[in-house]
Protein backbone atom coordinates (compact mmCIF):
# COMPACT_ATOMS: atom_id res chain seq x y z
CA UNK A 1 0.00 0.00 0.00
CA UNK A 2 1.27 3.48 -0.76
CA UNK A 3 2.06 5.90 2.06
CA UNK A 4 0.36 9.29 1.98
CA UNK A 5 1.30 12.46 3.85
CA UNK A 6 -1.23 14.31 5.98
CA UNK A 7 -0.84 17.62 7.81
CA UNK A 8 -2.58 18.50 11.06
CA UNK A 9 -2.77 22.27 11.79
CA UNK A 10 -2.05 21.67 15.48
CA UNK A 11 0.42 18.76 15.49
CA UNK A 12 2.14 18.86 12.12
CA UNK A 13 2.77 16.22 9.46
CA UNK A 14 2.30 12.45 9.69
CA UNK A 15 2.11 9.53 7.27
CA UNK A 16 -0.59 6.91 6.74
CA UNK A 17 -0.90 3.92 4.42
CA UNK A 18 -4.05 3.59 2.31
CA UNK A 19 -4.98 1.61 -0.79
CA UNK A 20 -4.86 3.67 -4.00
CA UNK A 21 -8.56 3.17 -4.57
CA UNK A 22 -9.68 4.75 -1.29
CA UNK A 23 -7.49 7.62 -0.15
CA UNK A 24 -9.43 10.08 2.04
CA UNK A 25 -8.98 13.83 1.66
CA UNK A 26 -8.89 14.21 5.42
CA UNK A 27 -7.86 11.86 8.19
CA UNK A 28 -8.08 11.98 11.94
CA UNK A 29 -4.79 13.05 13.54
CA UNK A 30 -3.37 10.22 15.70
CA UNK A 31 -2.03 12.71 18.28
CA UNK A 32 -4.87 15.17 18.88
CA UNK A 33 -7.83 13.65 17.01
CA UNK A 34 -8.38 16.72 14.83
CA UNK A 35 -8.90 16.74 11.07
CA UNK A 36 -5.71 16.60 9.01
CA UNK A 37 -5.67 17.35 5.28
CA UNK A 38 -3.85 15.24 2.74
CA UNK A 39 -0.68 16.88 1.43
CA UNK A 40 0.68 16.18 -2.03
CA UNK A 41 4.34 15.25 -1.93
CA UNK A 42 6.94 13.67 -4.15
CA UNK A 43 6.58 10.03 -5.03
CA UNK A 44 8.91 7.55 -3.36
CA UNK A 45 10.21 5.83 -6.47
CA UNK A 46 13.12 3.45 -6.14
CA UNK A 47 14.88 0.66 -7.94
CA UNK A 48 15.02 -1.83 -5.12
CA UNK A 49 16.90 -4.39 -7.19
CA UNK A 50 19.61 -2.01 -8.38
CA UNK A 51 23.25 -2.28 -7.38
CA UNK A 52 23.08 1.11 -5.69
CA UNK A 53 20.15 0.06 -3.50
CA UNK A 54 21.98 -3.13 -2.50
CA UNK A 55 25.12 -1.13 -1.64
CA UNK A 56 23.12 1.31 0.50
CA UNK A 57 21.39 -1.57 2.29
CA UNK A 58 24.72 -3.33 2.90
CA UNK A 59 26.26 -0.13 4.28
CA UNK A 60 23.32 0.40 6.63
CA UNK A 61 23.47 -3.21 7.81
CA UNK A 62 27.21 -3.07 8.47
CA UNK A 63 26.83 0.16 10.46
CA UNK A 64 24.54 -1.58 12.96
CA UNK A 65 26.10 -5.05 13.02
CA UNK A 66 29.56 -5.20 11.44
CA UNK A 67 30.89 -8.52 10.24
CA UNK A 68 33.37 -10.20 12.55
CA UNK A 69 36.67 -11.38 11.07
CA UNK A 70 37.19 -15.07 11.82
CA UNK A 71 40.65 -15.54 10.33
CA UNK A 72 43.51 -13.53 8.82
CA UNK A 73 43.42 -12.97 5.07
CA UNK A 74 44.94 -15.75 2.94
CA UNK A 75 48.64 -15.41 2.16
CA UNK A 76 50.06 -15.37 -1.31
CA UNK A 77 49.59 -13.41 -4.43
CA UNK A 78 46.11 -12.75 -5.70
CA UNK A 79 45.10 -14.00 -9.13
CA UNK A 80 45.76 -11.50 -11.93
CA UNK A 81 42.85 -9.22 -12.69
CA UNK A 82 43.34 -9.54 -16.43
CA UNK A 83 44.21 -12.46 -18.68
CA UNK A 84 45.56 -10.22 -21.42
CA UNK A 85 49.21 -11.23 -22.06
CA UNK A 86 50.22 -7.61 -22.65
CA UNK A 87 49.35 -6.84 -19.03
CA UNK A 88 51.89 -9.38 -17.79
CA UNK A 89 54.71 -7.15 -19.14
CA UNK A 90 53.66 -4.21 -16.98
CA UNK A 91 55.72 -3.50 -13.85
CA UNK A 92 54.26 -4.77 -10.59
CA UNK A 93 54.50 -3.17 -7.18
Amino acid sequence: MPIYDFSCPACGAFEAAHPMTGVPRTKQCPACGGDARRVFSTAGLSRAGSARARAVDAAAASAETPQVVGAPPPQGRAAPASRDPRHLKLPRP
